[in-house]
């Protein structure tokens, strides 16, 4: 997917995969990452979560990466904070107490750039990718994140229902993909809820992977 379909979707407000709370499966199963206060979680194509919010307030670092400034902007805005913008290669870094958040292409970031990642909470960027880049991402972000776990959030349904994204990414996929580097292993399950019930019926999965 090119950067412009993202793009016209924050223009156009078409955003339904922002959800106005904390993801669940977040406060329910981040301590099986075995994170502790003042370790760094990546989110990554963050968008302007409220994730970020919640992760702060509990005492993690986060740093997020994300592709519209308006997103990234928001979320600033949200907290009160004004950050220092820097400019790095094609990306920017912004940056305030325990957030740090990049705007750029993902696939242009590097390990260097980010610093070390205790932890990852994938919602909804394994499933916003069709699978030809979920391919190029997994090992990317593998190699941006090296020895963290990964707390990944996918949907299971019948791709005949509804056009992604989000798209429908079963378990059996994920081991797939992540065969070389993590364990993975379903952890918590729930119907499909939210605008996305409107298109289709199925699971969404909370996937916990164990680096190998």
């Amino acid at each position: 997917m090119e950067h412009e379909f993202w793009h016209e979707r924050w223009a156009n407000n078409q955003i339904a995969f922002h959800e106005p709370e904390p993801h669940p499966f977040l406060r329910g199963h981040l301590d099986q990452l075995g994170l502790t206060a003042g370790d760094t979680v990546f989110l990554p194509l963050c968008g302007k979560t409220l994730d970020i919010d919640w992760l702060l307030g509990a005492g993690y670092r986060v740093v997020g990466c994300e592709l519209n400034e308006g997103a990234v902007t928001e979320v600033f805005e949200r907290l009160g904070a004004t950050p220092k913008r820097t400019k790095l290669g094609s990306a920017s870094r912004w940056q305030a107490d325990a957030l740090t958040v990049f705007t750029g292409d993902f696939f242009e970031l590097t390990q260097p750039m980010l610093g070390p990642l205790d932890g990852v909470f994938d919602r909804g960027s394994l499933v916003a990718l069709p699978e030809a880049m979920r391919k190029a991402y997994v090992p990317h972000l593998v190699a941006l994140t090296p020895g963290a776990g990964h707390l990944t959030i996918i949907y299971d349904y019948n791709q005949l229902q509804t056009a992604g994204p989000p798209f429908s990414v079963p378990f059996t996929k994920v081991q797939a993909l992540y065969a070389d580097t993590h364990k993975a292993e379903p952890i918590d399950t729930r119907a499909i809820g939210g605008p996305l019930a409107q298109r289709c019926s199925g699971d969404e999965i909370a996937v916990l992977l164990t680096p190998r």
